[in-house]
């Protein structure tokens, strides 16, 4: 029955389909962007303001929400309806025939442009690429083994995950924003209770049914919750056991449609808004109910979509976007989806027990030739809280890799605080948040050699730490403004230049932090590390109190 009826609803739709478009209307320009920058709390929390002020993100003009006067204006057209809006990307989704949206663009002289789902409509010829069928009925598809999987001690030892933990890195300084198909039964499991009886779930909201009810629908954002935040005593542990959690529903898992893009962007919006330190997203998007809203692989640039350019503002705003990479590595379409093709978003892969990839992990590259996924975690046979049950199962998918890499993420972004005491932010132009991605990427296994499935490998989060301490010093307050180490990578001898002092002591530390070599300079400026193994080191200049750390290669 359950068939038939699905059938007959495609039939529908299909139907629905020859007479409807959705389409995005993007304005030209926000007539109070001056107000609401001059009053930054009439945007963002003071959270989201401290969090921006942390890694060094100003505001702008995408912050700014969009003109009440022009959101009217569109409402008021007659037989069209507005689903949904974003203020980052000065947009707001809309329904209607196409002739009473092709009618009402030039009416409303406040638009910019407009860009139907339907790629045809734009006037854009369709390239010629791989595509996928219509997966949306199995996208949370989780394939369960016979036997209990007794606790998550590989998914997070083979991170070396409990080397943050035993540190009191746990989380408990990060907000984790979980954008997902719903989260039934978090209210009264006792996996969860730990979250509950410690006030660790902040809000969330319903954005699929627009209502605060986020303890439905799907069971899938559950069990990505349990891998982060859940806790059974001596059985069970997240990875990030202290975070606080704010619960979005964006996915309507009844239908497979763009729309579902822009609730995602509306929801990174409102944890952005709320000060949320890192998102973690296991979904993705490549075919619709309406085959002319596909995407190919040419889509996958991290530029076209919707939801992959809401997902790079949100990272440019100072949020961590980490998400899964898609399950579909043994399928005709074998390619990342979107967001996971975004340029800032941290993509994940999916390996075993064993640290070997499974066959289901999408690959990369992106369509510009951009390494994705970039790390991989555990993802087949996963330890996860079941939804029912509340008793640890296991499933499969990168739908859980994702999770338990941005738990640890959020762990290792506890470490900020420590680190920006020492950090002159006047002269950091970057978002400091670049650090950390890069402490990762460098951290993994395959970082010298990476593939399309597997990236750049598993991370170790013991060597992470130590990296992103090092590279952090990069952006010390050090006066040595126009400094030179060249050649970097190096083969034997590398010389500084730059130096201004005298007496300044040179230490080299290996990527795990261990000092392998230290001197003081020399009058030549050279420094002759031959006798070092090839890989990644960390150079420190020393100087009294002041000190500048650089990433040195030896080839």
């Amino acid at each position: 029955m359950k068939r038939i009826f699905f059938l007959f609803a495609f039939v529908f739709s299909l139907n629905a389909f020859s007479q409807v478009e959705d389409a995005w209307f993007f304005i030209k320009d926000k007539p109070n962007s001056a107000t609401f920058l001059a009053n930054p709390l009439t945007m963002l929390s003071q959270q989201a303001l401290d969090r921006r002020n942390k890694v060094g993100v100003s505001l702008d003009e995408k912050d700014v929400p969009i003109d009440k006067s022009y959101l009217a204006d569109i409402k008021a057209v007659p037989n069209l309806i507005l689903l949904g809006k974003s203020k980052w990307l000065n947009a707001v989704h809309v329904q209607a025939e196409k002739n009473v949206i092709e009618t009402a663009f030039p009416k409303l002289q406040f638009l910019e442009r407009v860009e139907f789902a339907n790629k045809n409509r734009n006037g854009l010829s369709q390239k010629s690429t791989k595509k996928g069928k219509a997966n949306h009925y199995n996208k949370f598809t989780e394939i369960k083994a016979d036997f209990n999987y007794g606790n998550a001690h590989n998914q997070i030892k083979m991170l070396k995950g409990e080397i943050l933990h035993k540190q009191g890195l746990t989380g408990k300084n990060a907000i984790i924003a979980i954008l997902d198909g719903g989260f039934p039964n978090v209210d009264t499991l006792a996996g969860f209770k730990r979250l509950r009886d410690n006030n660790q779930i902040l809000g969330g909201y319903n954005f699929a049914d627009r209502n605060t009810n986020f303890y439905t629908r799907d069971r899938h954002g559950t069990h990505v919750l349990s891998t982060i935040g859940g806790y059974i005593e001596n059985q069970f542990v997240g990875t990030a056991p202290d975070a606080k959690f704010y619960l979005f529903i964006t996915e309507i898992t009844e239908t497979e449609t763009v729309l579902e893009e822009t609730l995602w962007v509306e929801a990174a919006e409102r944890a952005d808004s709320l000060g949320v330190d890192v998102i973690n997203s296991s979904l993705g998007y490549t075919t619709f109910d309406n085959p002319n809203h596909d995407y190919t692989y040419a889509d996958m640039d991290g530029k076209t979509t919707f939801i992959s350019r809401g997902a790079e503002i949100a990272a440019s705003r100072g949020i961590l976007v980490v998400t899964s990479a898609g399950n579909s590595g043994n399928d005709s379409w074998k390619y990342i989806s979107a967001p996971a093709d975004a340029v800032s978003v941290i993509s994940v892969g999916a390996v075993d027990s064993n640290g070997q990839i499974v066959g289901f992990s999408s690959y990369g590259p992106t369509s510009d030739n951009r390494i994705k996924p970039e790390v991989l975690a555990k993802g087949g046979v996963t330890s996860i809280i079941n939804y029912l049950s509340g008793n640890v199962v296991t499933a499969s998918g990168t739908s859980f890799s994702s999770p338990i890499m941005a738990g640890l993420i959020a762990c290792l972004n506890e470490n900020q605080s420590f680190l920006l005491k020492s950090i002159n932010k006047s002269k950091n132009t970057n978002n400091f948040n670049d650090y950390l991605k890069m402490a990762v990427y460098e951290s993994a296994d395959r970082f010298a050699n990476p593939t399309p499935q597997h990236g750049f490998g598993i991370p170790n989060f013991e060597d992470a730490l130590n990296l992103y301490i090092g590279s952090t010093g990069a952006v010390a307050n050090y006066n040595a403004e126009n400094l030179m180490v060249y050649p970097n990578p190096t083969q034997d001898v590398f010389k500084i230049e730059g130096l201004l002092l005298e007496n300044n002591n040179i230490i080299i530390y290996s990527s795990i932090g261990k000092e392998v070599y230290k001197t003081v300079l020399n009058s030549s400026n050279e420094i002759n590390i031959s006798f070092l193994k090839s890989g990644i080191y960390i150079l420190k200049i020393q100087n009294q109190n002041q000190q500048k750390t650089i990433k040195l290669i030896k080839n």
